[in-house]
Formats: C-alpha cells, sequence, structure tokens
C-alpha cells in the first residue's frame, strides 16, 4: 500500500467509478479504480490530502475483513 501526496489526474474525483460513502457525521471516504489500484481519501481533505493507493487483491482482502 502506498499513500501519496494527490495529483490531478489520479484524484479520486476524477476517476471513473468514484464514489462517497460516509455515516453523516462527517466521517466520509472517497473510493474510486483505476486499472488495478483502489485509490481512497478522507473527502474532509479534499484537494490537500493524500491518497492511499491500494491494489485491488488488497483492497477485497480488507472488505472481506471488516465485513466479518
Amino acid at each position: 500500500m502506498r499513500c501519496t501526496a494527490p495529483d490531478a489526474a489520479s484524484h479520486p474525483a476524477n476517476l471513473p467509478g468514484h464514489s462517497t460513502s460516509g455515516s453523516g457525521g462527517g466521517d466520509c471516504v472517497e473510493v474510486a479504480v483505476d486499472h488495478n489500484t483502489v485509490c481512497v481519501r478522507d473527502s474532509k481533505a479534499a484537494d490537500a490530502g493524500p491518497v492511499l493507493r491500494i491494489e485491488r487483491g488488497e483492497w477485497a482482502a480488507f472488505v472481506t475483513f471488516a465485513r466479518g
């Protein structure tokens, strides 16, 4: 997993499949898929926050684990 500074081309808001989800309490994340990578960022960080780039297989394992 990598954490990098945002750039316009790979920013989750600019990728196909961009999705925002949260609890309604300001705890939202944005998720987008780019080829073999899933990009995740804090929606409150908008243009300044880091973007986590996670391989699809690692993301699938995380989601499976989180669902219990």
